[in-house]
C-alpha cells in the first residue's frame, strides 16, 4: 500500500513538471533559443518536479517489495 501511494505521487510530480515544461515550450516561439529554454526549465521549482517524481517512481519500480505480498508494483 504504501508503494502504491509513493508511485502515484511520484506519477502525479511528473505529470505537473510536464506539463509545465509544455506550456514553457511557447517562449521558444516568442525568439528564446533552445539553450535559453533549458536555462529557463532548470531554474523553475515545478518543472523540477518532473524529475524528483522520475526518481521517486525508478526507486518504486526498480526495488523488490517484501516477501509477504504477492502483489508487486
Amino acid at each position: 500500500m504504501v508503494r502504491s501511494f509513493f508511485f502515484l505521487v511520484g506519477f502525479g510530480l511528473m505529470v505537473i513538471g510536464f506539463t509545465y515544461i509544455i506550456t514553457y515550450m511557447n517562449l521558444m516561439s516568442m525568439g528564446y533559443s533552445f539553450l535559453d529554454y533549458t536555462k529557463f526549465i532548470f531554474s523553475r521549482i515545478e518543472c523540477l518536479f518532473s524529475i524528483l517524481g522520475f526518481f521517486i517512481v525508478s526507486i518504486i519500480i526498480f526495488t523488490k517489495g517484501s516477501e509477504k505480498v504477492d502483489l508487486h508494483i
